[in-house]
């Protein structure tokens, strides 16, 4: 049998991993994501959605091709970890029993969180989600089916992996990649003023951003966005998590052109900025033709289409944006009340946003751009807010994010946070004692330097010239 197909699905009958721990209560345990205040809640569900039963399931279809994700890293252990647990085992499958639990990470409205590594392999983290199916009622196992459908047909660098779905019993386990840094909400708490930087900020709402283009890209609709459903990977970027709440729609996606003026600054100040009109190919796709009833999220972030429950589309992810960039900002939420109902009767009002003042000596650059962005998002008609039309298209060209290269995003370096330990990872050339190229533009750069600056000191001395010279040249006609 294939990997793909002994992996993501396994009918585990017979096994001596004990799922009985789910139904503790994590009082006595530590965790790193406990179930908050700020939990998400669903009011009602309209929508049709297909139940799965309590008892044991059957296998499904196995997903093809799972493990070979074009934009995955082609470094990951944890693929080879697990083909080498499946190569092993005595039928070609992925059992619980390969699974070694290290401890609790966090628990939520539908099951638990494990940090977790396979047996025999101490170098590939995974966290496992556990679900248990006969203490959940029918709208929330729809909600662990979609989840498990949306996590088996997502391939991008910042949305998580998932390597096994494992049926056993009544319990519904998923396997994915683990973050050993926590959410952004507990980052977020650890800051003296318990706001982030603008450079910060930028940096994880530009990943956030991508995250979110790819889901629309898909005619996913996420609706559950907050710091605490943003998780810092191990290299400092970020991944979302809890995919429960979506829901999917048509998506058509096309090429649209626009016109933009150029302006290249002229160094001297007699001559005028040149201006050049430029044709610019944009590639959008957008679920706007997306409908929901349905009242769920988290208060502090619902849209005010949502809150009336008249229906809602895409322009809450959003509107949810917004209030996120907002958060990490101004460390609260912009239309917070003393309660959950006040709350919802400000998102509800005709009133705007209000930015409460930063306690800083000196207002940070960039401020001024990221309330601009905050009150195009913060629109309370869907229609005209930001990013309802052309999605992450129109956002990305926001001043607040001009400098960044998306394409290489990925590849920054994360800024400096208190509480964010990032580990730097050494390339292939480093482990074998190669240095790599960068490291060697670097020593000729310095090597040069070095050069430079010894033939000035060296200029200054006309007998050393003398001698110098007179010296090649003697050598020279000592060859010829």
């Amino acid at each position: 049998m294939e990997l793909e197909e002994s992996v993501y699905y396994s009918n585990l009958a017979y096994s001596d991993l004990d799922l009985s721990f789910t139904s503790v209560s994590t009082a006595t345990t530590t965790t790193d994501r406990t179930f908050s205040a700020r939990s998400s809640l669903a009011l009602s569900c309209n929508e049709s959605r297909s139940s799965i039963t309590s008892s044991t399931t059957t296998p499904s279809t196995a997903i093809k091709n799972a493990n070979h994700r074009p934009h995955c890293r082609h470094d990951n252990p944890n693929w080879a970890a697990i083909k080498a647990a499946t190569t092993l085992s005595h039928d070609g499958l992925l059992h619980l029993r390969h699974l070694k639990l290290i401890r609790l990470v966090g628990a939520g409205n539908l099951g638990r969180v494990f940090h977790c590594r396979l047996r025999d392999n101490d170098h590939a983290n995974f966290a496992l989600k556990v679900v248990d199916r006969n203490v959940l009622p029918s709208k929330k196992l729809s909600h662990v089916q979609t989840e498990a459908r949306i996590l088996s047909s997502l391939d991008h660098p910042f949305l998580p992996t998932l390597y096994a779905h494992l049926e056993v019993s009544h319990y519904t386990c998923l396997l994915m990649d683990f973050c050993p840094n926590g959410d952004l909400h507990a980052l977020l708490r650890k800051q003296l003023t318990n706001r982030l930087s603008v450079k910060a900020v930028r940096f994880f709402a530009a990943e956030v951003l991508l995250a979110l283009e790819y889901l629309h890209s898909q005619g996913i609709v996420y609706r559950d966005l907050k710091p605490e459903n943003i998780l810092i990977r191990e290299d400092g970027h970020i991944m979302l998590s809890d995919f429960d709440l979506c829901f999917q729609s048509v998506v058509s996606p096309k090429l649209e052109n626009r016109t933009q003026i150029k302006v290249r600054s002229i160094r001297y100040s007699c001559l005028k900025d040149q201006q050049r009109v430029e044709r610019v190919t944009e590639f959008v796709a957008e679920p706007t033709a997306a409908f929901s009833r349905s009242c769920v999220g988290t208060h502090e972030y619902l849209a005010p289409e949502l809150v009336t429950g008249y229906g809602h589309g895409n322009g809450v992810d959003w509107w949810a944006f917004g209030v996120l960039i907002y958060e990490l900002l101004y460390g609260t939420t912009p239309f917070k009340g003393r309660s959950k109902e006040s709350t919802l009767r400000n998102i509800a009002s005709t009133r705007g946003v209000r930015f409460r003042p930063v306690e800083v000596e000196i207002e940070e650059s960039g401020m001024a751009e990221a309330r601009d962005l905050i009150e195009k998002l913060l629109v309370k008609d869907p229609r005209r807010r930001l990013g309802y039309a052309k999605g992450a298209t129109d956002i990305k060209r926001h001043p607040f994010f001009d400098g960044i290269k998306w394409p290489l995003i990925r590849h920054y370096r994360p800024p400096e946070v208190r509480g964010l330990d990032v580990k730097r990872s050494k390339s292939k050339e480093h482990v074998k004692g190669v240095s790599s190229p960068r490291r060697r533009r670097c020593f000729w750069k310095r090597l040069a330097c070095l050069i430079r600056s010894k033939a000035s000191r060296h200029s200054l001395n006309s007998n050393y010239n003398y001698y110098y010279y007179s010296y090649v040249s003697h050598k020279i006609r000592k060859c010829d």
